[in-house]
């Protein structure tokens, strides 16, 4: 399997495609590709039996689909776990060498790894990580962008991406800050928050509101 298809499965898992449809709007912006190229992959992976893409409606991963993500998904996030509690690294230069490490990740070397770190049951980004019988509670499928206005949600989970996760550094945007959604911009604009933790008001862009989970 080549490594783009290998993203396609992981990011369709973390958009929430185990239980519902993902659109190829939300992965072009999330994988930061053409809508066009979306298309294709996704094409490519119904015919191979890893989703089920439904014209109009989005796509879902197969159960073959799903065990694949989840174990992508595990190796991938053990290593971010411990490339940044063990070595130190900045959280967002992990993303580039986790990707590197999982694809050459025994399911020995993942479990040892595991036991060593504690069983973590999230990454640094707070994604979910799948214990080694597949056991795990799901992760929130909301992003921000789709919380109303007037509502107060917590931030859950960041995707993995450097450029993100500088910004939202930039920004002192933190899992767990409690957000107050002021307005979303129309025409695809930022959505305004306060950050009721910090006691700040943030001005968050269109593309970071879809990679931003909360609950």
């Amino acid at each position: 399997m080549t490594p783009m298809k290998e993203d396609y499965l992981k990011i369709i898992f973390e958009l929430g495609g185990k239980q519902k449809k993902v659109s190829n709007k939300q992965i072009a912006i999330s994988l930061n590709i053409a809508a066009g190229s979306v298309t294709e992959m996704v094409n490519k992976m119904s015919a191979e039996g890893l989703a089920e893409h439904t014209p109009y409606a989005g796509i879902s991963l197969t159960n073959k689909g799903i065990r694949l993500a989840e174990d992508l998904v595990r190796k991938h996030r053990i290593w971010e776990d411990f490339l940044v509690e063990k070595l130190d690294y900045d959280l967002p230069d992990v993303h580039d060498e986790a990707e590197v490490l999982e694809h050459v990740t025994s399911a020995k070397l993942v479990n040892s790894l595991d036991d060593m770190l504690g069983h973590p049951t999230h990454c640094p980004n707070g994604g979910v990580i799948p214990d080694r019988y597949g056991h795990y509670h799901e992760d929130s499928h909301t992003v921000l962008n789709e919380a109303e206005d007037g509502s107060v949600v917590t931030v859950d989970r960041f995707i993995d991406n450097h450029d993100l996760l500088t910004y939202l550094g930039d920004l002192k945007l933190d899992i767990g800050d409690q957000l107050k959604i002021l307005k979303h911009d129309p025409f695809e604009g930022p959505v305004t928050v306060q950050n009721l933790t910090d006691d700040a008001e943030l001005i968050v862009s269109y593309k970071a509101a879809h990679y931003i989970f909360v609950k």
